[in-house]
């Protein structure tokens, strides 16, 4: 298991589902525990009553179905699916309104999803999902690349509240692939993905909702910076040592921002 994990860490996000796929074949008895631990590139699916896209995952999935946090309707229909309780609901609604709004000031379009649901702790556990297809024909508006996409999970566990304050436990994955095409360059590819985890005791005087916000647009921020560093300051770094660009030409790769 340790080693199939290794192996997913190392994987290029584009290749991650037909990795995962092998490797649920080679080892059945861990099926669980991939599924639960390993993250995919997300998917997307149309909300027939609400004409709004929603984001498919893990955590708003029961069979073969999906959970809409527009409506609270699992396409294709599911009689039986577990929903969240009325208090979480609301809170719900209210998260996936604000968290459009985060997403066109900081992604200039895209598709976002929330879901809540009761965990074992008299708590409750949040799930912030991003997909932003940066290409031409998606979602991008500046037309830098020929194929891209950027892929935010964020899972945040909160405890019960205690003398007014609860723990708050953020983890986030981000998946970036991106390819650029042009007569100078040619072809361009480069894809990766990276984990980071935060936890805090917050006061709820603000609610749940302005704490869980904060810690994530705290943790994007962060995610974009190491981003930066490794993937597009190594790559530029080992670019302009193996072929120099002539003098007075100054190397520059797609900025993470644009995506």
């Amino acid at each position: 298991m340790d080693a199939a994990m290794d192996l997913m860490r190392r994987i290029s996000p584009k290749q991650s589902e037909t990795a995962l796929s092998a490797l649920l074949s080679l080892l059945p008895h861990h099926s669980a525990d991939l599924l639960s631990q390993v993250d995919q590139p997300l998917q997307v699916c149309m909300d027939e009553e609400s004409m709004k896209e929603f984001i498919l995952c893990e955590y708003n999935r029961d069979a073969d179905s999906y959970r809409s946090p527009w409506t609270n309707k699992y396409y294709p229909p599911l009689e039986d699916g577990p929903l969240p309780s009325i208090e979480l609901r609301k809170l719900e609604v209210e998260a996936n309104e604000v968290f459009a709004v985060y997403l066109d000031q900081y992604y200039e379009g895209g598709v976002s999803s929330v879901y809540l649901w009761e965990d074992d702790n008299q708590g409750f556990v949040a799930c912030f999902l991003i997909k932003k297809d940066g290409s031409k024909t998606g979602h991008g508006r500046r037309g830098y690349l020929q194929e891209g996409s950027w892929d935010a999970i964020h899972v945040i566990e909160v405890g019960p509240e205690e003398e007014g304050t609860a723990r708050y436990c953020l983890t986030s994955t981000i998946m970036l692939s991106l390819t650029t095409e042009n007569k100078p360059s040619g072809t361009f590819n480069l894809s990766g993905s990276i984990r980071r985890q935060m936890n805090l005791n917050l006061s709820v005087a603000e609610g749940h909702l302005c704490n869980m916000g904060r810690m994530i647009e705290e943790m994007e921020g962060k995610l974009r910076n190491s981003l930066d560093q490794v993937y597009f300051g190594k790559t530029r770094e080992m670019v302009c040592t193996l072929r120099p660009p002539p003098e007075g030409v100054q190397m520059r790769l797609p900025e993470s921002r644009s995506i």
